[in-house]
């Protein structure tokens, strides 16, 4: 007969990974790297700043400004009514401080939308940059 049962039973297939050729190349790079490595360091000229014993300046910061919207459209300005004509150069004066206060603007759940606006518009234009808002619940 051609075929038998059991003619590749004394033949098994060898399938294992031949890893020392790996670990020759492996071990040549870890070599040129050991190499390279230390002939790409170079020193580097940094100019620090030198420590002071005085503490920096304190400066604190001044308190903020309350600006209340009512329902009627009346301003507020720290609670003492100021009227919208007054408000640009009260906002101006403010802003030309060294520290720039904060704006608070509180606002009544019934006061218009339109006020506000305004209020926000002539605080941008005053050159206010700290404008916040106020919820008290």
């Amino acid at each position: 007969m051609a075929f038998s049962a059991n003619a590749g039973a004394g033949m098994a297939n060898k399938c294992d990974m031949n890893v020392v050729p790996l670990i020759d190349v492996l071990l040549v790079l870890l070599i040129i790297f050991m190499v390279t490595v230390p002939a790409v360091s170079y020193q580097i000229q940094v100019d620090l700043p030198q420590a002071t014993r005085s503490p920096p300046p304190t400066t604190t910061p001044p308190p903020p400004i309350r600006l209340r919207i009512d329902g009627g459209g009346q301003l507020f300005w720290d609670n003492t009514p100021i009227p919208r004509a007054a408000l640009m150069p009260q906002m101006q004066l403010e802003a030309a401080r060294e520290i720039q206060p904060t704006l608070e603007i509180q606002t009544s759940p019934d006061a218009q939308y339109q006020v506000l606006a305004s209020v926000l518009a002539t605080a941008r234009n005053a050159g206010l940059e700290k404008i916040g808002f106020v919820d008290d619940r």
